[in-house]
């Protein structure tokens, strides 16, 4: 009989996470920020997709860091996945992975806005079970242990445990993040009437900083509809850890292997469904 293989998920693991994204901050992506020259920012897949040679410098680092880490795991990185898409699926049937976002925020990095971040998360059988999201600039991270809570930690060690908001109860509470251009809705009038009334919503163009602002309690809802495992990952385990529910718009976990569309987080299932229904979302 075969016994279950031990989870890599360890506060050794964490620290060992966190001092790589850390090196990689200090190393590579602030020395090159406010310094870019003109070649060394370039377009991907539109002109709002950017990379720069900080992302590919910081992901060839942190690969290479994790290599030695965990020499089992696949590595999904998104400058990576760029060149060979078939990382994404692979996710989904491999035992231990990790994915790589080594500048998340990219087109603010490039346009010198301090608002960018370094994601990393572990995952088992397509499962995140541990992450680290940090802030370069600040050189705080927010950090994510299945079963073991989340928690922030600035470059001293002082660590302040994370908690998302409690749970509203009417639409005009709401604050926090919606990709409303871009999600799916099936009565647009109703979901406009109800974007307009809610308290205040902001776009950051950076995953990273939206999931540390919702899981540390500073906003309700996040929703989106791209959902990159690397984008995603961190802050999926994040807010899950941090007291929230999130789902795919079908209701799914988020999972590579479990069709679905979008993400949209809230305080608790109850406050999940009253955004669900007030944006119309279609499945």
């Amino acid at each position: 009989m075969m016994t279950a293989r031990p989870s890599v998920a360890t506060r050794a693991l964490l620290e060992d996470l966190s001092l790589i994204a850390r090196e990689a901050a200090s190393r590579i992506i602030m020395p090159r920020f406010g310094q870019l020259a003109e070649g060394d920012i370039r377009t991907k897949t539109s002109p709002s997709d950017l990379v720069t040679v900080a992302d590919v410098l910081a992901e060839e680092y942190i690969t290479d860091r994790l290599k030695l880490l965990l020499p089992e795991a696949l590595l999904i990185g998104e400058e990576r996945c760029s060149q060979y898409p078939s990382l994404i699926d692979q996710a989904a049937k491999a035992e231990l992975s990790v994915t790589i976002d080594p500048i998340d925020g990219t087109a603010n990095y490039a346009a010198g806005l301090p608002a960018f971040g370094v994601m990393i998360a572990v995952l088992e059988r397509g499962i995140p079970v541990a992450s680290v999201i940090l802030d370069p600039v600040t050189q705080s991270a927010s950090l994510a242990l299945k079963n073991e809570g989340a928690w922030s930690e600035d470059e001293t060690g002082h660590v302040t445990p994370l908690h998302v908001a409690a749970p509203f109860h009417r639409i005009e509470e709401i604050t926090g993040k919606i990709a409303w251009r871009t999600l799916p809705v099936s009565d647009t009038a109703l979901a406009d009437h109800n974007l307009r009334a809610m308290t205040g919503l902001w776009d950051l163009r950076c995953a990273a900083h939206e999931y540390r602002l919702v899981a540390s309690g500073h906003g309700h809802v996040l929703a989106y509809s791209r959902t990159c495992l690397w984008d995603h990952c961190p802050g999926w385990l994040l807010l899950h850890e941090a007291g929230g529910y999130g789902a795919r718009l079908n209701g799914a976990t988020y999972h590579a292997a479990i069709p679905g569309r979008g993400l949209l987080y809230a305080p608790d299932r109850q406050s999940w469904q009253m955004v669900h229904d007030a944006l119309a979302l279609s499945l």
